[in-house]
């Protein structure tokens, strides 16, 4: 059986003159909704028009190859329920792969993609984090509770896990969370932030305990919200990293994958499609805990139909090419790479400027063996903007792996060499030591030129 490591690859004037666009092309359009006027990487900028508006910052810490990332740009960034609120924030998108980025994540760390910020621009202190995609009505809810913020009418208590939480530190932040859960009431706005939250902050520390708890506790009072995938989701990852002999993580795992696939199969749950899309993932998790491969197999050709009903309904090629990533993942799990080519090819045609597409397909290439059509396809990902981050590593590290197929060990060398260089001369925040150590092991273990 395939392991889950594809499927869990698993958010100044110029402001105002965004903004004022964004109304007129309203008017302009028939009352059409054109998207967040967002400033891109000049967090600078949006400080500075913050302060003079006096008004918050709405921060979104994206990765351009991020598939929620993608999803939230294409189907909950654009959506009309979002006009009203466009003067009520400065709204800045960070892609973390940037070089001139690298300080924002030194300040207000990113643990993961997406994070979205709010940030008071007085103190340039994080009012609230909030990891992972989301919907819109959660979106509006996370607004609602961050102008409270802004004006320092949120509970004590809740204000200081919230601190806690945007600044990393998770630790504090769960007993802060879970002081605020105790008196909650479930009806609360900020309720099933907190959950989330607290979920995210176990399951960055390991709480596998605590955090399959706390999923068993608030999935019934919450089943019918739109958080009902993420948190039987992360419940299975709970369940399924208990010890082998800890006491009932049979029975508790086979309940959470009981409610994971209601959820997956309920269509009156009106979930965005990445977070359905997290529940399928999570079904893997719990067939390969189970040993189960037809189970598994079964769980992963559902998720690839669900995932290609939802590219053929897409309106643009950016919103049929936010599926890319999971798509692939899943014709990877079941041992088919080759029926991704087809929509990798698509949408590299669509979207020529984009990394990603000719990336994903060295990818498949390479396990179809197809070495110089993959070792193609990598040199066409590394020529395009945007490869020049963290996310260049991973495509020298199978651009690499492509060589070593071919029997080029030579060129296999000098592509994780230059990997090495890459990732040691990154800045601070995202260079990454682990990273780079696993890539001059990689290098040594191919043995001397």
């Amino acid at each position: 059986m395939r392991s889950l490591r594809y499927a869990k690859r698993w958010v100044a004037g110029a402001a105002v003159l965004a903004a004022i666009c964004a109304l007129v092309a309203c008017a302009e359009n028939d009352g059409a909704f054109n998207g967040l006027p967002f400033i891109h990487d000049d967090y600078a900028a949006a400080i500075a028009e913050a302060k003079q508006r006096e008004v918050p910052v709405f921060v979104d810490a994206m990765a351009a190859w991020c598939h929620s990332c993608l999803s939230m740009k294409e189907f909950v960034f654009t959506d009309p329920e979002l006009a009203p609120v466009v003067g009520d924030y400065i709204w800045l998108e960070l892609d973390m792969e940037k070089p001139e980025n690298a300080e924002f994540q030194t300040k207000f760390p990113v643990q993961a993609f997406p994070t979205y910020f709010v940030i008071d621009p007085r103190e340039e202190r994080a009012l609230i984090r909030w990891v992972g995609g989301c919907s819109v009505e959660r979106v509006l809810t996370l607004l609602d509770e961050a102008t409270l913020a802004y004006r320092g009418e949120t509970p004590a208590r809740l204000a200081q896990a919230d601190q806690l939480y945007a600044e990393g530190r998770n630790e504090e932040a769960i007993a802060a969370y879970r002081d605020v859960l105790d008196t909650a009431d479930p009806q609360a706005p900020y309720y099933q932030r907190t959950v989330e939250s607290l979920l995210f902050a176990l399951s960055y520390v390991g709480d596998n305990e605590g955090g399959l708890e706390l999923a068993e506790q608030s999935l019934p009072l919450l089943r019918r919200e739109k958080c009902a995938g993420n948190i039987v989701s992360y419940g299975i990852e709970f369940a399924a990293g208990l010890a082998g002999d800890a006491p009932d993580r049979t029975e508790r795992l086979a309940e959470m994958e009981r409610q994971a696939r209601e959820i997956a199969d309920d269509a009156s749950l009106d979930l965005v499609p990445d977070d359905r899309s997290g529940v399928y993932i999570a079904l893997l998790g719990a067939r390969e805990a189970a040993g189960d491969e037809a189970g598994y197999r079964a769980v992963a050709e559902q998720w690839a139909a669900f995932l290609d009903g939802a590219a053929a309904a897409a309106a643009t090629p950016e919103a049929r090419a936010v599926f890319d990533s999971h798509r692939l993942s899943a014709y990877l799990e079941l041992g088919e790479p080759e029926k991704a080519v087809p929509f990798l090819e698509q949408s590299e045609r669509a979207l020529p400027g984009d990394y990603n597409p000719p990336a994903r397909l060295a990818i498949a290439y390479r396990y179809m063996e197809q070495w110089e059509l993959g070792i193609s396809a990598s040199e066409r990902a590394l020529s395009k903007r945007g490869t020049t981050g963290p996310r260049r590593l991973r495509i020298l590290q199978n651009l690499a792996a492509l060589y070593e197929g071919k029997g080029d060990n030579e060129a296999a060398r000098r592509t994780l060499a230059e990997a090495v260089q890459h990732g040691g001369a990154l800045p601070e925040g995202q260079r990454s030591e682990s990273r780079v150590n696993a890539l001059k092991e990689q290098l040594e273990a191919l043995g001397p030129a």
